[in-house]
């Protein structure tokens, strides 16, 4: 790549996948020390001379697969294009700031939240689980567990009744029935074979099993309907109280990993993705019962997440850092991407339903990063609220992002669904 200095030129050539915003295809002649300021005044005047009814939108400008966070010079020599060449430069509708709805508080730190709808679960480290509006009401206040809830999903819900499971320090999963118009719940099933404390939980895509982990290492699966399928060799005395209580046995046990599990998703209706202290992030079959593939990082994984539309993993761990993975890739054991912005631990992510590039991160520097994959090195913004660090986040909702911290807080933001 021949050296260029920030007062030479260099040409480019605007295109866009947003029609509504096309310009012509001239190859213009720009220095190389503009920027995102300098290339939106540059666009916005094709625009107005192209008679494009518009008002002036602010874009992003992609070069070379990237979102343009320095100057063109600076971004160019990163990304070793050559100057001699006519660099390409797509431009997108620039994503608006999330806003801030609502702000919950609790009377401890909460450490678990699922949105469904207009309802929000949320566990707390006073043992108790709350369920929520998305508008801020309090409906109710569970208790059951007799430690700190680390992990909640929701199961079904319909127009009279919902069910959801949390998972405890108190080594035990509980589901529980929701009666929306009474609005009363029960626990239905109490999964209790972990033998230390739990700090995951996930549901598959059907709600038909969930997966547990924690402190044990132990990977379990339950069946979440009335009657259980357990392993080959269970003791007739446990199948005997199992049916005399709502104590529930799993229908299998995964080991493998050697250190505490952190984080569950499920990818499709048997594969089933951990994160884990001992450094990896494992993929396994929950029908065949073992591991199918490993991810490998050099830190412990403290969560994990999986999105649809990309077949692409996200995970934080210890070393402040966001890993991304692509288990179809020749190289899937090692990370695609790594996002670098958190000064703390990260704690939590989770993807956008909707839109392929975009994730949210919550971390021990009491920030929630709004991230877009293209951008490894910056966020797309900083969501502040957060007096301390932050546990959880959930974007299941595509319009709004949650978090809770232990500043006993649940932060609520309004966002774009695109």
């Amino acid at each position: 790549m021949a050296s260029t200095s920030d007062k030479e030129d260099v040409q480019i050539c605007f295109t866009t996948k947003q029609a509504q915003y096309a310009v012509p295809d001239y190859t213009l002649l720009v220095q190389s020390s503009i920027d995102t300021n300098g290339l939106n005044t540059l666009v916005y005047e094709l625009l107005k001379e192209s008679n494009v009814k518009q008002s002036k939108i602010q874009f992003d400008f992609i070069i070379a697969s990237e979102l343009l966070r320095t100057s063109l010079l600076e971004h160019i020599a990163k990304k070793n294009v050559a100057t001699e060449d006519i660099i390409e430069v797509q431009y997108v509708e620039k994503y608006p700031p999330p806003e801030h709805k609502n702000c919950i508080t609790q009377d401890d730190w909460i450490s678990a939240v699922a949105v469904y709808g207009k309802w929000i679960l949320t566990g707390s480290y006073d043992n108790t689980l709350h369920i929520w509006t998305t508008k801020g009401e309090h409906l109710l206040v569970i208790r059951g567990h007799e430690a700190a809830v680390k992990a909640v999903a929701w199961l079904s819900v319909y127009d009279d009744e919902a069910s959801f499971v949390s998972a405890s320090a108190d080594q035990t999963a509980m589901i529980w029935q929701w009666n929306i118009e009474k609005n009363s719940v029960k626990c239905v099933h109490v999964c209790e074979e972990h033998k230390r404390g739990l700090l995951a939980v996930g549901a598959n895509p059907d709600k038909s099993l969930i997966a547990t982990g924690g402190w044990d290492t132990m990977l379990k699966i339950w069946s979440t309907s009335m009657q259980d399928e357990t392993e080959d060799g269970e003791s007739a005395s446990k199948m005997i109280k199992a049916k005399q209580s709502k104590t529930k046995l799993p229908q299998c046990t995964l080991m493998g990993n050697i250190e505490t599990i952190t984080g569950i998703v499920w990818s499709d209706k048997t594969t089933i993705i951990t994160s884990s202290w001992d450094h990896t992030l494992r993929i396994w079959d929950s029908e065949l019962r073992g591991i199918k593939d490993e991810c490998l990082g050099n830190e412990p994984f403290l969560d994990v997440d999986y999105s649809p539309l990309t077949r692409t993993i996200i995970a934080p761990s210890s070393d402040n850092f966001i890993k991304l993975f692509d288990p179809r890739s020749s190289e899937s054991m090692y990370p695609k991407t790594v996002f670098k912005s958190h000064t703390q631990w990260a704690q939590c992510v989770r993807w956008s339903t909707v839109n392929e590039y975009l994730f949210v991160s919550g971390g021990y520097d009491d920030l929630v990063k709004l991230w877009d994959t293209r951008s490894p090195t910056m966020p797309l913004y900083d969501l502040r609220g957060h007096t301390d660090k932050v546990l959880c986040c959930d974007w299941s909702e595509s319009k709004l992002i949650m978090s809770g911290g232990a500043d006993n807080t649940l932060e609520i933001f309004k966002t774009e669904a695109r």
